[in-house]
């Protein structure tokens, strides 16, 4: 199984960091690149890869799928093709309750209310700040 790599916090990465991160070189990452439309690099003017988080983690899983499980670069295409599938299907799906079934079944004392009330504001001033 794909052993847990924790990524920097950071939103992007050169593709030098990208194939250390992934424990390859950079000239697979370029290949992957050819070989599997889901990833996308975005390009700085001086034509740089520039690799956004989510596509480090595709590139994990990528690796996972080819050198651990054993696939084959069309099983590896076919199997994040299927599980981004199950994504979509599971995305249909709520994940959640409506707002009011939630409250409904917090007990209802003063103190969950008003706290409520002040996440609720504090809410409203951070949506304010964005706008």
């Amino acid at each position: 199984m794909a052993q847990q790599v924790e990524l920097p916090n950071k939103l992007y990465f050169r593709i030098g960091e990208a194939a250390k991160i992934v424990g390859v070189k950079p000239y697979v990452l370029r290949y992957w690149e050819t070989e599997f439309s889901i990833l996308k690099p975005g390009k700085t003017p001086s034509r740089h890869r520039l690799y956004r988080r989510r596509d480090v983690e595709m590139l994990l899983e990528i690796k996972s799928l080819l050198y651990e499980e054993g696939f084959t670069i069309a099983g590896a295409k076919k199997r994040l093709k299927e599980s981004e599938n199950n994504r979509e299907d599971e995305k249909d799906a709520p994940l959640i309750a409506p707002l009011e079934q939630t409250i409904a079944t917090l007990p209802q004392s003063q103190n969950h209310l008003q706290l409520l009330r002040a996440i609720r504001d504090d809410l409203l001033v951070l949506y304010n700040m964005l706008t």
